[in-house]
């Protein structure tokens, strides 16, 4: 059954996070909403491409554009069916918007499925919605996971972790895992 999934994005997302799922989800048949605060339906967001090539961190380089299909200011969280937060630098500054953080926490009252991946976890923490919470993220957001009352799942970076309706993973490498469990709670 087709479920309707709200992305909420901004500038400097990871690109792969971002593009992959968006895609991925609507071949599954789900209608997904790309969103950022502040933008409309056909505006773009810059993205990052973030690798992992033996440096002490992840290396950052230019992705691509990636169009918004739907308008922050005309959504309403309670309209749709599910969350998506894809990770890289959006999370950082989108977790000071207090709309964002009002719709993060309507998915979780209403019990509804969500997905984090990567920096998702720092919009979830600001969210104080992590409380009790089995989390991953990037391993630089484990602090976050953990100061929100969370335990941190310590996982490799292709696989993720359900706990109740929330699907976290700590970077795009586990795009087929997280993607795989997230499809079965949305059935």
């Amino acid at each position: 059954m087709s479920k309707k999934i709200l992305m909420i994005t901004g500038d400097f997302t990871e690109d792969y996070e971002t593009m992959v799922p968006f895609q991925a989800l609507q071949a599954f048949g789900h209608q997904v909403h790309a969103v950022c605060p502040d933008k409309k339906a056909g505006d773009s967001v810059a993205t990052a491409i973030h690798d992992f090539e033996g440096d002490q961190t992840y290396s950052e380089k230019p992705g691509h554009r990636f169009t918004l299909n739907a308008s922050f200011s005309d959504i309403k969280a309670s309209d749709y069916d599910a969350l998506v937060i894809p990770g890289g630098r959006a999370p950082e500054y989108l977790r000071l918007n207090p709309d964002v953080i009002r719709m993060v926490q309507h998915f979780f009252e209403a019990d509804k499925p969500v997905a984090a991946i990567c920096h998702g976890a720092q919009l979830l923490a600001a969210a104080k919605v992590l409380e009790g919470k089995h989390c991953s993220a990037y391993p630089a957001c484990r602090p976050e996971v953990e100061l929100s009352g969370a335990r941190y799942a310590d996982i490799a970076v292709d696989k993720a972790v359900t706990d109740g309706k929330l699907v976290t993973a700590p970077a795009w490498p586990a795009h087929p895992d997280w993607l795989a469990q997230f499809q079965q709670l949305l059935q």
